[in-house]
């Protein structure tokens, strides 16, 4: 039996004087409040091609690669090299930033945010 085996069996037999003082489970959005310290990556890609090695190793300064996305399309925001949203490129101070425009799920469902033109 492993450590995590025990923990549950040892939780599941606990009585409510036992339970931790910080662990609410009575509602269904506390049961992932215990995630939300936890990092991820959130990377965002322009575009992407596909390049032969010879092709890359031809690359200099200045050279200029042609993506597949169009200018006007939206970028893709991974989190942990998932696809979890779209938006577009904004700057923020002296760096990039992106302003959410969709959130990609199971239903493609689109946060209603305005695009600007």
């Amino acid at each position: 039996m492993n450590d995590m085996t025990q923990n549950s069996e040892a939780m599941e037999s606990a009585s409510p004087a036992e339970m931790p003082v910080d662990m609410d489970i009575s509602q269904p959005q506390d049961h992932y409040a215990f995630l939300a310290d936890i990092k991820v990556r959130l990377s965002v890609e322009v575009g992407n091609v596909s390049m032969k090695v010879s092709e890359i190793m031809d690359l200099r300064e200045g050279s200029v690669v042609e993506l597949d996305r169009q200018v006007d399309q939206l970028i893709d925001i991974n989190v942990n090299g998932t696809l979890v949203a779209r938006g577009e490129v904004v700057p923020v101070k002296n760096k990039f930033g992106v302003r959410i425009a969709e959130i990609v799920s199971n239903g493609m469902a689109r946060a209603r945010v305005e695009r600007r033109s």
